[in-house]
């Protein structure tokens, strides 16, 4: 071996590139973020497709699939003819007319822009919405919003359906968004959502499904440069729902919030997957989920990702779950997954817990002199409150509480029903 070739000829005649070898990638102090970090990260991982059968049948083997009851939800690993017999109604929410000028309703086939512009499918279930359906119905926002668009998704029957909406914002946008789901559906679902430069837009999904209803949604997610989105999810009915959401950015300091709240009853399995994936500098994440379970077999999955590209410098993001079993039988599965490649980042951290009433909470309100069982009705309603007024529409935060004050005074056990007794 000479220093001029660096190589050498080993016992079988083969010759060794030694400097081919040992070509280790070496950081820059002054641009740490040139060199990519040398473990495939979850995403760089991950198969997206839009076609189902790049993708395995789910099994509780796989990772993606292991807290979910797949045996439930099998119809929605074929492809499938849609029964269209689900409707969608897209109104203000006061029932006032929408504005032509800031809003513009169409519909167009499936893979004609703007639909199938948003990342691509990523796991079975959505590869399979997007090759059963034929057709997008699309909302776009321009402008400022007076009153907020409603979207009324109303599910009519036992026969499988799909639906695929996609909601864009234009640059600048100021607008709120509320995405209704109700009746008895089999549904499997695709969104899209794309916020231009500078927009600031709030989507509110809520899914009142009836108790035998099944629901498979995948939420496609960018955040354009400079742009804010708040992203709810609530989930108070349905027997098998699950929500998978996708979230990437289009620039510099993107600011996502998303908020998730769900109520479990004897049953029901309600399943929320969150991933936050920053690729640009300076952008901003919260994720905080709350949801409650009860009774028997009630079941909920809350599996938060997070993933800081080397890319994205001056990252700040933080995830929480948080679950309140009220009743013995039910569990609650939570997982927060934060994966960091660069340190230089303001903040990065996740937190997630399972329990009962907080003792110490009761302690206070009974040591100032309101009864044990009022004290208890308030612990659980203040539970939710905070993160329902953060919706920020008034009349769907006071739809949410009383629907959730309903829920909880239905409990099983004669003591839940006298804690959370009407007020």
């Amino acid at each position: 071996m000479t220093d001029e070739n660096k190589v050498e000829t080993v016992g079988d005649g083969t010759v060794r590139d030694i400097a081919a070898e040992l070509n280790i990638p070496v950081a820059d102090l002054n641009d740490p973020y040139a060199v990519p970090a040398l473990m495939p990260s979850s995403a760089d991982k991950a198969i997206r497709s839009f076609e189902a059968g790049d993708f395995a049948v789910p099994t509780r083997k796989q990772d993606d699939w292991r807290f979910t009851p797949v045996d439930r939800i099998t119809e929605f690993f074929d492809v499938f003819k849609p029964s269209g017999e689900t409707t969608i109604e897209v109104s203000t929410i006061d029932g006032t007319e929408l504005a032509a000028d800031n809003v513009k309703l169409y519909q167009t086939a499936i893979g004609e822009a703007p639909s199938g512009t948003v990342s691509k499918p990523n796991d079975r279930v959505s590869a399979v919405e997007w090759q059963s359906g034929s057709t997008a119905t699309v909302v776009e926002l321009t402008g400022e919003l007076a009153v907020p668009v409603l979207i009324k998704i109303t599910g009519a029957g036992d026969e499988l359906d799909a639906l695929h909406l996609v909601i864009k914002a234009d640059d600048k946008a100021h607008g709120d968004v509320i995405i209704e789901h109700t009746g008895h559906a089999r549904l499997a679902e695709g969104v899209e959502i794309t916020t231009g430069k500078d927009s600031h837009i709030s989507t509110t999904f809520v899914q009142e499904w009836d108790k035998t209803s099944k629901h498979v949604g995948n939420h496609r997610i960018h955040v354009g440069e400079g742009a804010s989105l708040r992203h709810s999810v609530v989930t108070l009915g349905g027997d098998v729902v699950r929500i998978r959401m996708d979230q990437d950015f289009g620039g510099p300091q993107g600011d996502l919030n998303m908020l998730g709240i769900y109520f479990v009853d004897p049953g029901q399995h309600i399943e929320h997957r969150t991933m936050v994936v920053h690729n640009h500098p300076e952008c901003k994440s919260r994720v905080v989920y709350k949801g409650a379970l009860d009774g028997k077999d009630a079941h909920s999955t809350w599996v938060g990702n997070a993933l800081i590209e080397p890319t994205a410098p001056g990252t700040d993001s933080y995830e929480l779950n948080r679950n309140l079993v009220l009743t013995p039988g039910a569990v609650a599965d939570s997982e927060p997954n934060l994966e960091i490649e660069n340190g230089n980042i303001v903040g990065a951290g996740h937190a997630s817990s399972v329990g009962r009433f907080d003792d110490e909470e009761l302690f206070y309100l009974q040591s100032r002199g309101i009864p044990e069982t009022e004290a208890r009705k308030l612990v659980v309603r203040g539970f939710f409150a905070e993160l329902i007024e953060e919706i920020g529409i008034p009349s769907i935060s006071e739809h949410l509480m009383t629907v959730i004050d309903r829920r909880l005074a239905k409990g099983e056990s004669a003591a839940m029903a006298q804690v959370l007794e009407d007020k």
